[in-house]
């Protein structure tokens, strides 16, 4: 559940001879089937139940469609899919924001989770810090991303406070480091570490973001690129009906879905209790918007947040050169290819 920083991204602009499968292998099978491609963005995690819920239940089978998983590897799945060297992979705001603002071929096609998947957390027992703003001076424990310091920044003087803070780069979980002593406050997901964190008996008190006046995130999403989806834009629909299949029946049954993500996956998931309480926890604030929706996408957000990244000076062109205007977020996600629901 590792948050990856988009400077992979950025640096596999010159990267065409990525090793992968090339969104051509979506020619037909004998038997009739199209192979698809799909690159993960971490480890088989509570984020792509829905994924694994389709396969085990035969829905992608059902459509025509054989998904050929691929590993998360050194090369992030915003490379893979902008060099056209996987169909779709599992993704974030920020990485195909930065991405695509930089030209690169990639399009967001589908959100897995509605509700921001990233809070800013401190150890429960920290009566001293009872709000953002008690956060100055304080130490951050980080991933090395570049939006997370004027991100944190602004939340903390949204609260009230300067913005001033100390920051390492850890490799250790967020929850372990600052039980450590070894830092203030993180920035986990609720859905993974926070929970990890409760059943260690070390729970997390946290901070969510839109309370302090920071846009909504997409916190993952599936991505594809344009030239895939104009050229396949039949079995692009069938892939995300039955993917959006699967994550409506995760959103209505957490606890078969968590099993059958546990049984595609027993040696990388072997804290089975975590499982089932994040699939649990997604399935209640998380996959569904206030109004109900999956999957869907809106221009407002994509929009808000491509502002504070230009505004923080975090996005560049091709040539890495700070863009001088906020990009148009109109094309950075799509919801033409999601099945109607209505």
């Amino acid at each position: 559940m590792h948050r990856r920083t988009a400077l992979s991204v950025m640096a596999a602009t010159a990267l065409l001879a990525v090793t992968g499968c090339s969104a051509d292998s979506t020619a037909a099978a004998k038997d009739g089937t199209t192979t698809v491609t799909l690159a993960l963005d971490w480890t088989p995690n509570t984020n792509h139940t829905g994924i694994y819920v389709a396969q085990a239940k035969g829905w992608f089978k059902a459509a025509g469609i054989n998904v050929k998983i691929v590993p998360y590897g050194s090369t992030a799945p915003e490379t893979l899919i902008a060099n056209h060297k996987a169909d779709f992979g599992i993704s974030y705001q920020e990485g195909i924001t930065t991405a695509r603002a930089a030209g690169q071929d990639i399009t967001s096609v589908y959100a897995v989770t509605q509700k921001t998947d990233v809070t800013i957390a401190v150890r429960a027992d920290r009566t001293d810090i009872a709000s953002p703003k008690d956060l100055d001076g304080r130490t951050y424990a980080g991933f090395g991303a570049p939006y997370e310091k004027p991100l944190l920044r602004k939340v903390i003087q949204n609260a009230g406070g300067k913005g001033d803070f100390k920051q390492v780069t850890l490799n250790t979980s967020a929850y372990a480091a600052l039980y450590a002593g070894r830092a203030d406050f993180a920035m986990p997901m609720p859905t993974w570490e926070g929970l990890e964190a409760k059943l260690s008996g070390k729970p997390l008190k946290n901070f969510q973001l839109s309370d302090y006046g920071f846009p909504a995130i997409y916190s993952t999403l599936v991505a594809s690129s344009d030239q895939f989806l104009k050229k396949n834009p039949e079995v692009a629909k069938k892939f995300l009906a039955a993917v959006d299949k699967g994550y409506r029946y995760a959103a209505e049954h957490p606890g078969q879905a968590a099993d059958l993500l546990i049984s595609a996956n027993r040696s990388v998931l072997t804290n089975t209790e975590l499982v089932k309480e994040s699939e649990a926890l997604l399935a209640k604030e998380y996959y569904k918007g206030a109004d109900g929706a999956i999957g869907t996408q809106s221009a407002e957000r994509w929009q808000a947040f491509a502002d504070f990244e230009y505004k923080a000076g975090l996005l560049v062109d091709a040539d890495g050169k700070k863009l001088t205007s906020a990009p148009n977020t109109s094309t950075f996600f799509t919801n033409a290819y999601l099945p109607d629901t209505k």
